[in-house]
């Protein structure tokens, strides 16, 4: 299960960068891939990084997310479609690490404030080991 992490009011802060940026000092994940914040890392590659969530919404609650900073999962798309789908294929495979790709699973990525999106990195949620309903809410 994911450990206790480090909270305070840069969750919530949108970051103000609509575009590509390789890291930023203001941005919580950016910091986590640079390793100046710790995370519970699952899997990592050359582009990707997945680490639990430090609130977990499920047995499962992994978040896989770029290395270079997007503000979210469309300006990352937009700018590098590879990337998005690097970051999907790594959320399948940290399922298959978790043990809930037979089961099921959910990916979720918020976009913007009303689409739930707390930390303007993008990321995927990757939601797992329990019976999900839908509306998620």
């Amino acid at each position: 299960m994911a450990e206790a992490g480090i909270r305070g009011p840069f969750l919530a802060r949108p970051h103000p960068a609509a575009y590509s940026e390789p890291v930023s000092t203001d941005c919580l994940f950016c910091r986590i891939v640079e390793r100046s914040v710790p995370a519970t890392v699952v899997h990592e590659t050359e582009t990707v990084l997945a680490f639990r969530d430090i609130a977990p919404q499920a047995d499962t609650h992994i978040l896989v997310i770029p290395k270079e900073h997007h503000s979210d999962a469309a300006a990352m798309a937009a700018a590098d479609p590879q990337l998005a789908g690097e970051v999907l294929a790594v959320a399948g495979e940290v399922a298959k690490i978790d043990g809930v790709d037979a089961s099921g699973y959910r990916l979720v990525f918020n976009t913007g404030e009303d689409g739930g999106q707390t930390v303007f990195h993008a990321h995927c949620h990757v939601l797992g080991g329990r019976n999900l309903t839908w509306p998620p809410g």
